[in-house]
């Protein structure tokens, strides 16, 4: 992508590099029976067990509503459970059950697999180097916005 070079667009690059990514990963998610949002809020909460819903949402970057919606379709599926919040009774905490801790181990090497063959290609000190990178922008101090 030569325009993104010469218009100096990052967050262009970045984005389309995460949709081509996306789309490689949930394919393998989808033989776990796991969409990319499940994945990440597992991934969030096998970290740090006891989010609230409000946490969870920032974290896979959607709304507060739709990490509901998420939250509520994975109780179901059996993969996480709400507990109240002894702090807050407005909010509640989330944590991964057996099944969840379970699904994320079966899916993980799957997903470690695509990120290993779309690698496959930069050398080691370019992958320390992206993921330092993207790391950094992660901790970085700005919020992030609830669409």
């Amino acid at each position: 992508m030569d325009f993104v070079e010469e218009n100096g667009c990052v967050t262009f690059l970045v984005r389309h590099a995460w949709l081509s990514m996306r789309s490689a990963v949930a394919a393998v998610l989808a033989e776990h029976e796991l969409s990319v949002p499940q994945y990440g809020t597992l991934l969030i909460l096998n970290d740090r067990p006891g989010c609230t819903i409000a946490e969870i949402g920032r974290k896979v970057g959607t709304a507060r509503q739709s990490a509901n919606e998420l939250i509520t379709g994975m109780e179901r599926a059996g993969l996480i459970e709400r507990r109240p919040n002894p702090n807050d009774r407005r909010s509640q905490l989330v944590y991964l059950t057996a099944g969840g801790k379970s699904r994320i181990s079966a899916a993980t090497p799957a997903v470690r697999a695509v990120e290993a063959e779309l690698e496959a290609d930069f050398s080691t000190a370019d992958r320390a180097a992206a993921r330092a990178w993207l790391q950094r922008m992660v901790n970085s101090e700005v919020p992030i916005d609830e669409p």
